[in-house]
């Protein structure tokens, strides 16, 4: 698929743009024996940008990619484990995370403020050591730049996730090729202001490295933040993002003639990475879209549009195929925004249940038909502004219970 800005490449990864291996292994963290330590590797230093979670309780490695980027803005290898979040670890948790970093260093050859750690798993456990390390000794003849090891990178990055999450583009820049792609892990814990998920992006483009994090952070706003699945918002999630330059184009910046359509390609990315994050929420049988516009600002369209998409009472009726749009704009009312409570339209999908605030009959088993499919769309109108948003989340069912009653046990 392509358009006039970029082209969607279906089996892209990781390590579709120039310089960029990944690869993973089991070193014994996970008792199914599948992959649980993984590593992404630029041939050279990239340009480095991240965004955490705002929980209070952050994990330990967090802090330590936070510290590597911060010493010149650079990353070329990122490792990461699944199985244990190092999280709520103390003092001993920073150790053990510091010990990675070190240990992959020595392992890649590269300085230690070029790797960033990451985890993600149960929270208040400690590592194993012995196995990690073993296993970090071992990651680098596990990596490569084929898409073998951009397969084996993705299930080292899985928790209860049930697919992997890819995306990749390639569009020019000063008439250069140039790749995004991108790989993430999320199912649960997941809400707006990042969740227990993690996203890792590689471009070969040229990128400043300030321009970087600040496009990563606007990108951010408009995917990740705006994702839920269950309203809890975990320690762990981090969004990684390298430009290692190999494709030789000048470096971009928001005033060089290409950004826009970079821009745009990079949001593409970070948009497709959260919708599959969405759709692969813990037991879900379907993704859910909100849509709103009209709004008084685009803030206060993505604050309603978070609102909806985080209601159980939605979300519910969802799964049991119920075009209840009362809890839509129950929900819309509550979310704290200006709204004028004689102005709304809701469609489901191309059903118009409310115009101007007032019900319109609808025919009950179209709809129900409608919810019965894998997406499901919410459109809201509010007519007070040009403010819009879209967010997107799941539906709650007996099988999310079911996964979280027992996930440490």
């Amino acid at each position: 698929m392509s358009n006039e800005l970029y082209t969607v490449i279906p089996d892209g990864s990781v390590t579709t743009p120039r310089g960029f291996r990944a690869g993973g292994l089991h070193c014994g963290l996970k008792k199914t024996g599948r992959n649980d330590l993984g590593a992404v590797v630029s041939d050279v230093p990239a340009a480095a940008a991240g965004v955490y979670t705002t929980n209070v309780f952050q994990a330990a490695p967090l802090h330590v990619t936070r510290e590597s980027i911060g010493k010149e803005g650079k990353l070329q290898v990122m490792i990461v484990n699944s199985g244990n979040a190092n999280a709520c670890t103390g003092e001993q948790g920073m150790e053990d995370a510091r010990s990675m970093r070190d240990a992959a260093a020595r392992a890649f050859g590269v300085a230690p403020h070029l790797v960033g750690v990451t985890s993600t798993g149960v929270i208040g456990e400690l590592l194993p050591m012995d196995k990690v390390l073993s296993g970090i000794e071992r990651l680098p003849a596990a990596v490569s730049g084929t898409r073998e090891g951009s397969e084996e990178f993705c299930q080292a990055i899985l928790t209860t996730d049930l697919v992997k999450k890819e995306a990749c583009v390639s569009l020019t820049v000063d008439g250069i090729e140039v790749h995004i792609a991108g790989a993430a892990k999320g199912s649960g814990m997941i809400h707006p202001n990042m969740a227990t998920m993690l996203g890792f992006i590689t471009t070969d483009a040229a990128i400043d490295a300030e321009a970087l994090q600040s496009l990563l952070r606007e990108a951010t706003e408009v995917s990740f933040n705006m994702i839920t699945v269950d309203g809890d918002t975990s320690t762990n999630d981090m969004v990684v993002a390298m430009a290692n330059g190999l494709a030789g184009n000048e470096p971009l910046h928001p005033g060089h003639a290409d950004w826009p359509r970079f821009a745009q390609a990079f949001v593409y990315i970070c948009r497709e990475l959260a919708k599959s994050i969405a759709r692969d929420g813990e037991g879900a049988t379907k993704l859910i879209e909100v849509q709103v516009e009209g709004a008084v600002s685009d803030e206060a369209a993505r604050v309603i549009a978070k609102t909806v998409i985080g209601s159980s009472l939605v979300k519910s009726a969802a799964f049991g195929a119920d075009a209840n749009w009362g809890r839509i704009i129950a929900a819309i009312g509550r979310a704290g925004q200006p709204v004028n409570p004689d102005t709304v339209d809701i469609r489901i999908g191309e059903i118009v249940t409310l115009q101007q605030s007032r019900p319109v009959p609808f025919d009950e088993e179209q709809a129900t038909e409608y919810l019965k499919g894998d997406t499901v769309e919410i459109h809201i109108h509010l007519h007070q502004g040009d403010g819009r948003a879209t967010a997107w989340g799941c539906d709650l069912t007996y099988e999310y219970v079911r996964i979280n009653a027992a996930y440490r046990t």
